[in-house]
């Protein structure tokens, strides 16, 4: 009946049966002694004068007093004199001790009911029950003396007994003794029941609750209002919100109609589960039924409103009241006004505390503070000021809250002078400054840097007695080493353990993250390992920190290592995690490895973002995989997902790397009717494509429009079409560009300088770059590449000298010279002949431990083989090989000419051969020289081989090679074999039909074609 589940569960582990022993004071006469009987009858007729205590004290009657001479004392006096018999107790208690006997306790509070001195009762009650472990022994014992003395009308000692047990707190044995009354043929009077059930309810103590619920129904105790009130209070305090109501409309079935407090206990609990329609409801029945709702009914329905945030009803709530003649009390307005703070509407909040004032309400401090709490957090500073002056004038104090809350909104306004002014305040009205003030304090100078001071606010807080909790140590830790202060955070760390307070997860977050984040990865392991050691478990914060630490150094290796482990432990990663693995994977080209993570989070059920997506485009596209990386951004596209522009934009850049600028527009198309607007970078992207393919006039229009967008052109973006224009030869035009900019206000930097200065130096404008190259000079912006674009336009324009004392400026100027520079000024010191020079640019570039590249050594390689010095190309070339410089075609094709003109000719094959095996091809002047040389060895057939080599190569041997080796075989009288060669020739097509062999051999190519020459060609063929 009382509740939606019922239980069978026994309140007592073992029944408990009331036994009803027969007293000694009740049993036969002749039990008690006749010396006993003879000192009872002269107690009694003593206890009828009315200075029976001096009579008895003059006696030697008290050397007889025995439990049974008190018990038969009380017996034969119960009818007369409650207060005379409770007065023998007492001077015989003082006479012989305390009783702890519970036959002469319950007679006497059986005899105390029944003449309803009910105090004294109470107090006699509550001895039995100190002294008395068992509630059925009391009540058994009761019980027989109530009976024995034919008072079985006599109901409030039962009710006295369990009042006793509940006021004492020993609500189990109240209930058993209201359990145990079946038993002894009472029915409690209803207050009793009232009072039971709301203090279990008020304990909690739902289950015994029910029980007596149930026992009630069984007595056939009919519920009052009072005890429906309770039992809906407690279907409300269950979540049983549905049963509360069908109990309540049950009271009026069993003639029991709802007063005020219950229409208010029912709006209560709607209003508390947020039913509030449905308590407006229940009002407006409560009107209809002529209640009248009071103060209670509308402060319940305001708080209930504030609570579901629906403030303006909770306001017309209020209003409502006051037009009712009701005064709404503070509690009413506490509630609006904390409802408005909550949703930040401060000024509402301070509105209601005007009205509260015009109506005579007194703000107390509290409320005062829930203003200024509102006012902080919504950094109206100014305001709170002037609410704590109102205070101060009105004679309420602030309290030590009320700094806090203050010093709280100056932190987060970044005024940490006004914090401390406030601070040295709160010390002036005898107000200690509170842990949560320093803690506020302290959190402010972290997030603003001034860590210096935060240490000296944490002395300060220690010196005043309060300890630091683990939140200060946290904010510590964590301000030092987002400053990289490593060695701080640690001694914060040692000094928290010292104090005996034990670091959580959250501060070794910071620790961990901060080292990790530094690439102090190993320092990071060490403090993993001691949390461990504590017992405390990593999350995924932890795990995250290594393994983007570890991504971010390429060791991808030991970041697969804390993901795996990360599983191991039941950690489940975030998607943050899985695209940091991706986008690691991804620099380190892994794209295999990546794919597998990919999929590793699909499985695990996270759905990839737009920045998983755009991380695996971005990699597939530095790693030239175009197609892949489309098929990726069509699967996005497939899952719902919206690109952004940085991912357009870097589908864009791989299109535009391929020339394929035409797909890179129509990308662009696609972005604006997704309405996704691109940014500078894109049109940057573009305008770069459009130049790279030398469609200048478009990339200009594309930057003309850029301010018709929206949009700003920045610094990258002037470069690259300034770049565009010189590339295109179009210095004029990149110059008109370079003017404009300070216009637009950005101003030029080393880019575009450098763009401009090597448009001067392609188009020959050796003055108007070196004018350029003085005013990078004097701006800062003259670089490594800067000196090496003008070392390279001297040495174009054969200006040797200038360009060498530009190397020396460089040097002045200490900027750092590179490879190219030194190769750039030894290759044309090689094309000149200057073997010296070249050869001391080289030993001083090695000499700064600048590498000499392949490059290089081609260059001193050439040089020395032009000016015939043999042995020093193959001294270089050694030199080159031990240094693992790996030579390209050139350098062999160097080396196969030097070679040959020593006459080494196996070594010069042998270089051939080495070629063609790294799958370089060999070109007309290597061939060439070694047709030469083995003409010369009189190699002639081998050289024929060559020859053919080359026709099949689509390789054109010179006609004066091919008349070596005609001529070779002539020497020698192989007259067949030199007809062959002009086979050949004739087959490649190298000569016209011409010619015929004594052209050939008389070098003639126009000469006429003899009869013998004839007849060996027709032999030939």
């Amino acid at each position: 009946m009382w509740r939606l589940i019922r239980t069978n569960t026994n309140l007592l582990s073992t029944q408990h049966s009331i036994t009803k022993p027969v007293p000694v004071s009740l049993r036969p006469v002749d039990y008690c002694t006749s010396q006993t009987q003879d000192t009872v009858r002269k107690i009694t007729t003593i206890l009828n004068h009315n200075n029976w205590q001096f009579l008895l004290d003059s006696s030697d009657l008290p050397t007889k007093l025995n439990p049974d001479v008190i018990r038969s004392v009380i017996r034969e006096n119960r009818v007369g004199d409650p207060s005379r018999v409770l007065s023998f107790f007492l001077w015989s208690e003082h006479k012989v001790g305390t009783f702890q006997n519970l036959d002469i306790l319950s007679l006497l509070v059986v005899s105390l009911c029944k003449s309803k001195f009910f105090g004294p009762a109470n107090d006699i009650l509550e001895r039995m029950i100190r002294t008395c472990k068992s509630p059925f022994d009391i009540l058994g014992a009761v019980d027989v003396y109530r009976e024995c003395d034919g008072s079985k009308s006599n109901a409030v000692l039962f009710d006295m007994l369990i009042g006793c047990y509940r006021k004492m707190g020993f609500l189990d044995k109240a209930v058993n003794v209201f359990m145990g009354l079946k038993d002894v043929e009472f029915v409690p009077r209803m207050l009793s029941c009232n009072s039971l059930l709301r203090e279990l309810l008020k304990m909690n103590q739902m289950e015994m609750f029910w029980k007596v619920c149930d026992r009630m129904s069984e007595m056939k105790i009919s519920f009052d209002v009072y005890t429906y009130v309770i039992v809906i209070n407690a279907h409300f305090k269950a979540g049983n919100v549905n049963e509360a109501k069908r109990v309540f409309l049950e009271m009026g079935g069993k003639g029991c109609s709802p007063n005020l407090v219950t229409y208010n206990v029912i709006i209560h609990g709607l209003c508390r589960v947020g039913r509030l329609d449905e308590a407006i409801e229940m009002k407006k029945s409560m009107v209809e039924k002529g209640l009248v709702p009071d103060c209670y009914t509308y402060v319940t329905l305001v708080n209930g409103f504030c609570m579901e945030n629906r403030l303006r009803e909770a306001k017309l709530v209020l209003m409502e009241m006051s037009d009712m003649g009701l005064r709404p009390d503070v509690i009413g307005y506490k509630s609006l006004i904390d409802g408005f703070v909550t949703q930040g509407d401060a000024e509402e909040a301070l509105r209601i505390k005007d009205e509260m004032v015009t109506h005579g309400i007194r703000i107390d401090v509290v409320l005062y503070n829930t203003l200024l709490d509102g006012l902080c957090k919504a950094g109206k500073m100014e305001k709170a000021r002037e609410v704590m002056n109102e205070m101060i004038r009105t004679g309420i104090g602030p309290n030590s809250r009320t700094y806090s809350l203050l010093i709280e909104g100056y932190c987060g306004e970044r005024d940490m002078t006004s914090a401390f002014e406030l601070l040295d305040e709160s010390k002036k009205r005898n107000l200690a400054p509170t842990k949560v003030a320093y803690c506020v304090i302290i959190n402010g100078l972290c997030q603003y840097g001034n860590l210096q001071q935060a240490k000296t606010v944490l002395e300060e807080m220690i010196s005043r007695g309060l300890k630091p909790n683990a939140i200060i140590y946290k904010t510590l830790i964590s301000a030092n080493t987002r400053e990289s202060r490593f060695e701080e955070a640690r001694r914060i760390l040692e000094r928290m353990k010292e104090c005996e307070i034990i670091p959580d997860v959250f501060c070794y977050n910071s620790l961990i993250i901060g080292l990790c984040k530094a690439k102090k990865m190993e320092e990071a392991r060490t403090y993993l390992v001691e949390m461990l050691d504590t017992g405390l478990e990593p999350n995924a914060y932890i795990y995250g920190a290594f393994i983007h630490g570890y991504s971010k150094s390429g060791e991808m290796q030991m970041a697969g290592r804390y993901f795996s482990e990360m599983l191991g432990c039941g950690v489940a990663p975030n998607d943050v995690i899985y695209t940091v693995l991706i986008d690691g994977h991804c620099r380190k080209g892994n794209i295999t490895e990546a794919f597998s993570v990919f999929r590793c989070m699909l499985a695990r059920g996270f759905l990839p973002d737009v920045q998983t997506y755009c991380v695996l485009i971005n990699s597939l596209l530095r790693n030239g995989k175009m197609k892949k990386a489309l098929v990726v951004f069509s699967e996005l596209s497939e899952k719902g997902l919206v690109p952004d522009v940085f991912t357009y934009t870097s589908l864009m850049t791989g299109f535009c790397k391929q020339g394929d600028v035409q797909k890179a527009f129509q990308l662009h198309e696609e972005m604006f009717q997704k309405g996704i607007n691109p940014n500078i970078v894109t049109y940057n992207v573009l305008i770069g494509g459009l130049c790279k393919v030398g469609d200048v006039k478009k990339a200009n229009d594309l930057f003309s429009g850029i301010l018709d967008r929206g949009l700003t052109p920045n610094g990258v973006t002037y470069a690259t079409i300034i770049n565009g224009y010189c590339k295109s030869r179009n210095v004029n035009k990149a110059f008109q560009l370079f003017d404009e900019m300070p216009l637009g206000g950005v101003p030029p930097d080393s880019f575009v300088y450098n763009a401009l200065l090597s448009g001067c130096c392609k188009e020959g404008k050796l003055e108007k770059a070196q004018e350029l190259f003085l005013d990078m000079l004097h701006k800062g912006f003259a670089t490594t590449l800067s000196f090496n674009t003008l070392i390279d336009g001297l040495c174009k324009s054969k200006k040797l000298q200038e360009a060498s004392n530009l190397l020396e400026v460089m040097l002045e100027k200490q900027v750092m010279p590179d490879y190219v520079t030194y190769t750039t000024l030894i290759d044309r010191h090689c094309k000149a002949q200057n073997m010296e020079e070249a050869r001391q640019l080289f030993l001083d570039m090695q000499a700064r431990d600048i590498a000499p590249t392949t490059i290089t050594y081609k260059s001193l390689l050439r040089g020395y083989n032009l000016i015939g010095k043999k042995s020093e190309v193959f001294s270089l070339f050694e030199e080159m090989v031990a240094k693992r410089i790996e030579p390209d075609k050139i350098t062999y094709y160097e080396l196969i000419d030097a070679h040959c003109d020593e006459g080494n000719l196996m070594e010069a094959l042998r270089l051939r051969d080495e070629l063609l095996k790294k799958g370089m091809p060999m070109n007309i002047g290597a061939y060439d020289a070694l047709v030469k040389a083995l003409c010369k060895n009189e190699e002639c057939s081998e050289a024929l081989t060559l020859l053919d080599e080359m026709g099949e190569r689509g390789l054109r041997l010179s006609f004066a090679t091919c008349r070596t080796i005609a001529c070779g075989f002539q020497r020698v009288g192989n007259m067949e074999k030199a007809a062959k060669v002009l086979e050949r020739m004739l087959w490649y097509e190298w000569v016209s039909n011409s010619v015929n062999l004594t052209d050939l051999l008389d070098h003639n190519e126009h000469g006429w074609k003899s009869e013998e020459s004839n007849k060996l060609l027709n032999q030939v063929a």
